[in-house]
Protein backbone atom coordinates (compact mmCIF):
# COMPACT_ATOMS: atom_id res chain seq x y z
CA UNK A 1 0.00 0.00 0.00
CA UNK A 2 1.26 3.47 -0.84
CA UNK A 3 0.07 6.59 0.95
CA UNK A 4 -1.18 9.63 -0.91
CA UNK A 5 -2.48 13.03 0.20
CA UNK A 6 -5.72 14.13 1.88
CA UNK A 7 -6.66 13.47 5.54
CA UNK A 8 -5.24 11.75 8.61
CA UNK A 9 -4.00 13.77 11.56
CA UNK A 10 -3.64 12.28 15.02
CA UNK A 11 -5.99 13.38 17.75
CA UNK A 12 -4.75 14.32 21.18
CA UNK A 13 -5.63 10.96 22.62
CA UNK A 14 -7.49 12.43 25.55
CA UNK A 15 -11.24 12.42 26.02
CA UNK A 16 -14.15 11.78 23.81
CA UNK A 17 -13.66 13.19 20.35
CA UNK A 18 -12.91 11.72 16.96
CA UNK A 19 -9.48 10.56 15.94
CA UNK A 20 -7.96 11.25 12.57
CA UNK A 21 -8.88 14.91 12.22
CA UNK A 22 -6.61 17.84 12.85
CA UNK A 23 -7.57 19.91 15.86
CA UNK A 24 -9.86 17.37 17.52
CA UNK A 25 -9.38 15.61 20.82
CA UNK A 26 -9.82 11.87 20.94
CA UNK A 27 -11.20 10.01 23.94
CA UNK A 28 -9.07 8.92 26.74
CA UNK A 29 -5.97 7.64 25.13
CA UNK A 30 -3.85 4.77 26.37
CA UNK A 31 -4.49 3.52 29.87
CA UNK A 32 -2.89 1.00 32.18
CA UNK A 33 -5.67 -1.27 33.37
CA UNK A 34 -6.22 -3.45 36.37
CA UNK A 35 -5.80 -7.15 35.66
CA UNK A 36 -9.02 -8.40 34.12
CA UNK A 37 -9.84 -11.26 31.81
CA UNK A 38 -13.41 -10.25 31.07
CA UNK A 39 -14.90 -8.68 27.99
CA UNK A 40 -14.62 -4.92 27.67
CA UNK A 41 -17.84 -3.02 28.34
CA UNK A 42 -18.65 0.68 28.43
CA UNK A 43 -17.91 0.92 32.14
CA UNK A 44 -14.46 -0.60 31.80
CA UNK A 45 -13.68 1.67 28.87
CA UNK A 46 -14.89 4.76 30.71
CA UNK A 47 -12.73 3.96 33.73
CA UNK A 48 -9.68 3.36 31.55
CA UNK A 49 -10.30 6.62 29.70
CA UNK A 50 -10.75 8.66 32.86
CA UNK A 51 -7.72 7.16 34.59
CA UNK A 52 -5.46 7.88 31.62
CA UNK A 53 -6.50 11.50 31.22
CA UNK A 54 -6.37 12.17 34.96
CA UNK A 55 -2.81 10.81 35.16
CA UNK A 56 -1.51 12.95 32.29
CA UNK A 57 -3.72 16.04 32.62
CA UNK A 58 -5.15 16.32 36.15
CA UNK A 59 -5.78 19.99 35.41
CA UNK A 60 -8.46 18.94 32.91
CA UNK A 61 -9.89 16.00 34.82
CA UNK A 62 -9.64 16.23 38.60
CA UNK A 63 -10.78 12.67 39.30
CA UNK A 64 -9.79 9.27 37.92
CA UNK A 65 -13.38 8.00 37.90
CA UNK A 66 -15.11 10.72 35.87
CA UNK A 67 -18.37 10.04 34.11
CA UNK A 68 -18.74 10.37 30.35
CA UNK A 69 -20.15 13.89 30.59
CA UNK A 70 -17.02 15.11 32.37
CA UNK A 71 -14.85 13.34 29.81
CA UNK A 72 -16.71 15.20 27.07
CA UNK A 73 -16.14 18.52 28.82
CA UNK A 74 -12.43 17.73 29.06
CA UNK A 75 -12.56 16.95 25.33
CA UNK A 76 -13.86 20.42 24.65
CA UNK A 77 -11.09 21.95 26.76
CA UNK A 78 -8.47 19.98 24.84
CA UNK A 79 -9.91 21.12 21.52
CA UNK A 80 -9.37 24.71 22.61
CA UNK A 81 -5.65 23.95 23.04
CA UNK A 82 -5.17 23.19 19.35
CA UNK A 83 -2.11 25.07 18.10
CA UNK A 84 -0.47 25.12 21.52
CA UNK A 85 1.60 22.54 23.32
CA UNK A 86 3.72 20.09 21.34
CA UNK A 87 3.13 17.61 18.57
CA UNK A 88 5.17 15.13 16.55
CA UNK A 89 4.97 14.72 12.78
CA UNK A 90 5.08 11.41 10.88
CA UNK A 91 5.73 11.46 7.13
CA UNK A 92 4.41 8.19 5.68
CA UNK A 93 5.48 6.86 2.28
CA UNK A 94 4.07 3.34 2.57
CA UNK A 95 2.49 1.03 5.13
CA UNK A 96 2.95 -2.59 6.14
CA UNK A 97 1.41 -3.72 9.46
CA UNK A 98 4.40 -5.39 11.14
CA UNK A 99 6.85 -2.76 9.93
CA UNK A 100 4.58 0.03 11.22
CA UNK A 101 4.37 -1.54 14.69
CA UNK A 102 8.15 -2.01 14.90
CA UNK A 103 8.97 1.51 13.75
CA UNK A 104 6.37 3.22 15.95
CA UNK A 105 8.03 1.47 18.89
CA UNK A 106 11.45 2.51 17.60
CA UNK A 107 10.35 6.15 17.45
CA UNK A 108 9.16 5.98 21.06
CA UNK A 109 12.47 4.42 22.10
CA UNK A 110 14.40 7.15 20.25
CA UNK A 111 12.82 9.69 22.60
CA UNK A 112 13.88 7.95 25.79
CA UNK A 113 16.91 10.02 26.67
CA UNK A 114 17.50 12.75 29.20
CA UNK A 115 18.09 15.20 26.35
CA UNK A 116 14.53 14.63 25.15
CA UNK A 117 12.90 14.68 28.60
CA UNK A 118 11.57 18.25 28.45
CA UNK A 119 9.99 18.01 25.00
CA UNK A 120 8.60 14.54 25.74
CA UNK A 121 6.98 15.87 28.90
CA UNK A 122 5.33 18.64 26.87
CA UNK A 123 4.24 16.08 24.28
CA UNK A 124 2.72 13.87 26.94
CA UNK A 125 0.75 16.87 28.22
CA UNK A 126 -0.53 17.28 24.66
CA UNK A 127 -1.42 13.57 24.84
CA UNK A 128 1.09 12.52 22.17
CA UNK A 129 -0.63 14.50 19.42
CA UNK A 130 0.89 13.50 16.09
CA UNK A 131 0.27 14.86 12.59
CA UNK A 132 0.40 12.27 9.80
CA UNK A 133 1.52 13.52 6.39
CA UNK A 134 1.87 11.72 3.04
CA UNK A 135 5.32 11.89 1.50
CA UNK A 136 8.76 10.33 1.10
CA UNK A 137 10.93 11.28 4.10
CA UNK A 138 14.13 10.25 2.33
CA UNK A 139 13.65 13.01 -0.25
CA UNK A 140 13.14 15.55 2.52
CA UNK A 141 16.12 14.74 4.74
CA UNK A 142 18.23 17.65 3.52
CA UNK A 143 15.50 20.18 4.25
CA UNK A 144 13.95 18.83 7.45
CA UNK A 145 15.24 17.20 10.61
CA UNK A 146 13.87 13.69 11.08
CA UNK A 147 14.44 12.39 14.58
CA UNK A 148 13.79 8.80 13.51
CA UNK A 149 13.70 7.32 10.00
CA UNK A 150 12.66 3.73 9.25
CA UNK A 151 15.57 1.82 7.67
CA UNK A 152 13.58 1.33 4.45
CA UNK A 153 12.45 4.96 4.34
CA UNK A 154 8.78 4.03 4.66
CA UNK A 155 8.15 6.54 7.46
CA UNK A 156 10.07 9.28 9.22
CA UNK A 157 9.26 11.18 12.40
CA UNK A 158 10.04 14.72 13.47
CA UNK A 159 10.46 14.93 17.23
CA UNK A 160 7.77 16.57 19.38
CA UNK A 161 7.97 20.35 19.15
CA UNK A 162 5.73 23.43 19.19
CA UNK A 163 3.55 23.63 16.05
CA UNK A 164 5.55 26.53 14.62
CA UNK A 165 8.64 24.32 14.37
CA UNK A 166 7.00 21.98 11.86
CA UNK A 167 4.83 24.52 10.04
CA UNK A 168 7.00 24.55 6.85
CA UNK A 169 6.80 20.77 6.54
CA UNK A 170 3.06 20.73 7.19
CA UNK A 171 2.54 23.41 4.54
CA UNK A 172 4.57 21.42 2.02
CA UNK A 173 2.80 18.06 2.39
CA UNK A 174 -0.82 16.98 2.53
CA UNK A 175 -2.26 15.14 5.48
CA UNK A 176 -2.40 11.39 5.07
CA UNK A 177 -5.28 9.76 3.25
CA UNK A 178 -5.60 6.23 1.94
CA UNK A 179 -8.64 4.45 0.59
CA UNK A 180 -9.95 1.36 2.35
CA UNK A 181 -9.21 -0.15 5.71
CA UNK A 182 -6.52 -2.30 7.21
CA UNK A 183 -5.42 -5.42 5.36
CA UNK A 184 -6.41 -8.83 6.71
CA UNK A 185 -3.39 -10.57 8.19
CA UNK A 186 -2.73 -13.71 10.25
CA UNK A 187 -1.32 -13.26 13.78
CA UNK A 188 2.10 -11.75 13.14
CA UNK A 189 5.03 -11.66 15.61
CA UNK A 190 6.85 -8.31 15.64
CA UNK A 191 10.23 -7.91 17.33
CA UNK A 192 10.70 -4.50 18.95
CA UNK A 193 14.00 -3.05 17.64
CA UNK A 194 16.57 -1.57 19.98
CA UNK A 195 16.74 1.87 18.29
CA UNK A 196 20.08 2.38 20.03
CA UNK A 197 18.49 2.01 23.47
CA UNK A 198 19.34 -0.96 25.72
CA UNK A 199 16.50 -2.96 27.25
CA UNK A 200 15.88 -2.36 30.95
CA UNK A 201 14.54 -5.87 31.64
CA UNK A 202 14.29 -9.35 30.14
CA UNK A 203 12.21 -9.57 26.93
CA UNK A 204 8.49 -10.24 27.17
CA UNK A 205 5.86 -11.50 24.77
CA UNK A 206 2.64 -9.49 24.49
CA UNK A 207 -0.42 -9.70 22.28
CA UNK A 208 -1.30 -6.55 20.34
CA UNK A 209 -4.95 -6.37 19.25
CA UNK A 210 -6.17 -3.77 16.75
CA UNK A 211 -9.85 -3.26 15.87
CA UNK A 212 -10.30 -3.10 12.11
CA UNK A 213 -14.07 -3.10 11.52
CA UNK A 214 -15.24 0.35 10.36
CA UNK A 215 -11.67 1.59 10.83
CA UNK A 216 -10.14 3.56 7.93
CA UNK A 217 -6.41 3.03 7.71
CA UNK A 218 -5.43 6.56 8.82
CA UNK A 219 -7.53 6.09 11.95
CA UNK A 220 -5.82 2.75 12.63
CA UNK A 221 -2.42 4.44 12.38
CA UNK A 222 -3.54 7.13 14.83
CA UNK A 223 -4.72 4.68 17.46
CA UNK A 224 -1.87 2.19 17.21
CA UNK A 225 0.62 5.06 17.29
CA UNK A 226 -0.81 6.46 20.52
CA UNK A 227 -0.91 3.01 22.11
CA UNK A 228 2.61 1.99 21.13
CA UNK A 229 4.60 5.18 21.74
CA UNK A 230 2.92 5.72 25.11
CA UNK A 231 3.55 2.07 26.07
CA UNK A 232 7.23 2.57 25.21
CA UNK A 233 7.49 5.84 27.14
CA UNK A 234 5.72 4.22 30.11
CA UNK A 235 8.19 1.29 30.07
CA UNK A 236 5.62 -1.34 29.12
CA UNK A 237 7.42 -2.11 25.85
CA UNK A 238 11.19 -2.58 25.70
CA UNK A 239 13.71 -3.52 22.99
CA UNK A 240 13.65 -7.25 22.33
CA UNK A 241 9.99 -7.68 23.26
CA UNK A 242 7.81 -9.68 20.87
CA UNK A 243 4.41 -8.18 20.08
CA UNK A 244 2.09 -10.57 18.26
CA UNK A 245 -0.13 -8.39 16.08
CA UNK A 246 -3.77 -9.41 15.68
CA UNK A 247 -6.16 -7.58 13.37
CA UNK A 248 -9.63 -8.32 14.76
CA UNK A 249 -13.00 -6.81 13.85
CA UNK A 250 -13.66 -5.59 17.39
CA UNK A 251 -12.14 -5.82 20.84
CA UNK A 252 -15.57 -5.67 22.46
CA UNK A 253 -15.98 -9.40 23.03
CA UNK A 254 -12.32 -10.14 23.59
CA UNK A 255 -11.38 -11.67 26.94
CA UNK A 256 -7.77 -11.01 27.87
CA UNK A 257 -5.57 -9.60 30.63
CA UNK A 258 -4.88 -6.12 29.26
CA UNK A 259 -1.93 -3.94 30.26
CA UNK A 260 -2.85 -0.95 28.07
CA UNK A 261 -5.89 0.15 26.10
CA UNK A 262 -6.46 2.77 23.45
CA UNK A 263 -9.98 4.11 24.04
CA UNK A 264 -11.79 6.65 21.88
CA UNK A 265 -15.32 7.53 20.87
CA UNK A 266 -17.24 5.46 18.36
CA UNK A 267 -17.68 7.16 15.01
CA UNK A 268 -21.22 8.67 14.95
CA UNK A 269 -23.61 7.14 12.40
CA UNK A 270 -23.61 8.82 9.00
CA UNK A 271 -27.39 8.56 8.66
CA UNK A 272 -30.37 8.49 10.98
CA UNK A 273 -30.95 10.03 14.38
CA UNK A 274 -27.85 10.95 16.41
CA UNK A 275 -26.92 8.19 18.86
CA UNK A 276 -25.67 8.78 22.40
CA UNK A 277 -21.86 8.83 22.52
CA UNK A 278 -20.22 5.47 23.09
CA UNK A 279 -16.63 4.49 23.72
CA UNK A 280 -14.66 1.90 21.79
CA UNK A 281 -11.43 0.02 22.45
CA UNK A 282 -9.45 0.59 19.25
CA UNK A 283 -6.23 -1.16 20.25
CA UNK A 284 -4.84 -3.02 23.25
CA UNK A 285 -1.74 -4.66 24.64
CA UNK A 286 -1.91 -7.65 26.96
CA UNK A 287 0.27 -8.18 29.99
CA UNK A 288 3.65 -9.71 29.25
CA UNK A 289 4.89 -13.26 29.48
CA UNK A 290 8.56 -14.20 29.57
CA UNK A 291 9.96 -15.31 26.23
Amino acid sequence: MTARGATGTSDTGSTAGTAGTAGTAGTAGTADTAATARALGQEELRRAAAARLHRVRPDLLDGADADLERLLRARDALAEEDGRGAHAVAVVRSYAPARWVAQACAFGLSLRSRHDAERVAAWRRSLTRTVFLAGDPRRLQRRFDFHHLAPDGSVGWCAPAPPAATAPLRRLLKTLHVSGGAPAIPPTPVLVPDAGRPARRAPLRRQLYVATARTPLPRLLVHTHHLLVEAVLDGLVEPGDCLTLHHVPSLGGLRADFAALRVDAEEPPAHGAPAPPRLRAWAALTRGERL
